[in-house]
């Protein structure tokens, strides 16, 4: 099992932007250094997050590091032209000498959509049809394609090409049955954001995404299932709780403010720490064992990640957990 984090640029309080950037790529090289597998970026479009340009983040950690992989956390390709976005990854996976990697998806915020000029109410049949255009050009050199969206490409010819013969390209998911059935039917890479609730409850959609692999011919060693999950790890559990929870509560109640959720209370944060709750918050032993649990209840997954800067931890804490994952939570998984 791969093991990694996603980010998404968060600004420390209190820290410059040019700081909290610094400080980001100083824990993508220690995640590398401490034998993570890959690091993920997302894109947001607001005050609080930085990564409104992912792949200059990823480009920049590719020429720090050597052996992680550097992949999106997602792209929302909805909001974007794939033909810049193919060009985009195709250049760093040959700046990371064949490491990137894309989790495509439509993003859990909407505000790329006005932004962009874009109406929310071609929400899925955007992502669609520009789903069917990067995957166009990853499989051709010389593109001929139209669509609703976008002018055509008639016999175009789209460069540079990645590294890769096949850079892994995944499709990043919520909750929408349609989405894990796409992803199968594509034969795609599954990342299923999993934020909150209890993760075995994700099953029947995951059975969804393989049957329908199946019966599009793919074999089953393609349909691959990937986990993104909230996570910190310390040395004990109250440490964790001490250092997470404040960020946490506060992030998440500022953002169920503009989506009509109900403040963040300690029960529900308690929920999610339960051994069948989707957080990944422990110590090694305990989360190792989570994340083995969660495996198993959903079939067997091929990644993991861990989201942690959503709860505005110091860098040196993040630090620190980068290392605790790397030298004690993957050595107990990977037995």
């Amino acid at each position: 099992m791969e093991i990694g984090i996603d980010s998404f640029a968060a600004v420390t309080k209190g820290i410059s932007s040019e700081t909290s950037i610094k400080e980001l790529l100083e824990r993508i090289v220690h995640a590398d250094v401490s034998g993570l597998d890959v690091f993920g970026i997302g894109e947001h479009h607001r005050k609080e997050f930085l990564d409104s340009s992912p792949t200059i983040i990823l480009a920049a950690a590719a020429a720090l590091t050597k052996r992680i992989r550097l992949t999106s956390a997602v792209k929302v390709l909805s909001a974007a032209d794939p033909v810049r976005v193919f060009q985009n990854f195709a250049t760093l996976d040959l700046v990371s000498q064949g490491r990137a990697e894309m989790v495509v998806g439509r993003g859990s915020f909407t505000e790329a959509f006005p932004l962009f000029g874009l109406k929310l109410q071609d929400y899925d049949d955007l992502f669609s049809e520009k789903l069917d255009l990067l995957l166009n050009i990853f499989e051709h050199e010389i593109v001929n394609w139209s669509g609703r969206f976008r002018p055509a490409l008639v016999n175009q010819a789209i460069y540079p090409r990645p590294l890769q013969k096949q850079m892994p390209v995944w499709l990043g998911v919520g909750g929408t049955p349609q989405s894990f059935i796409r992803a199968g039917v594509l034969g795609l890479p599954l990342m299923v954001a999993i934020i909150g609730g209890e993760t075995h409850r994700f099953r029947p959609l995951i059975d969804l995404y393989k049957e329908a692999g199946k019966k599009a011919g793919h074999p089953p060693e393609k349909l691959k299932v990937g986990l993104h999950s909230l996570g910190y790890v310390a040395n004990n559990m109250q440490d964790v709780i001490d250092d997470y929870y404040p960020g946490y509560a506060e992030m998440f109640t500022k953002i169920g403010k503009e989506r009509g959720w109900p403040p963040v209370r300690r029960e529900h944060f308690d929920a999610q720490m339960e051994p069948r709750g989707s957080m990944l918050i422990g110590s090694p032993e305990e989360v190792a064992a989570k994340i083995i649990r969660h495996s198993e209840a959903l079939g067997g997954i091929s990644r993991v990640t861990f989201q942690m800067d959503n709860a505005g931890l110091a860098h040196d804490k993040l630090i620190k957990s980068i290392e605790l994952i790397g030298k004690k939570v993957i050595p107990l998984i990977n037995i």
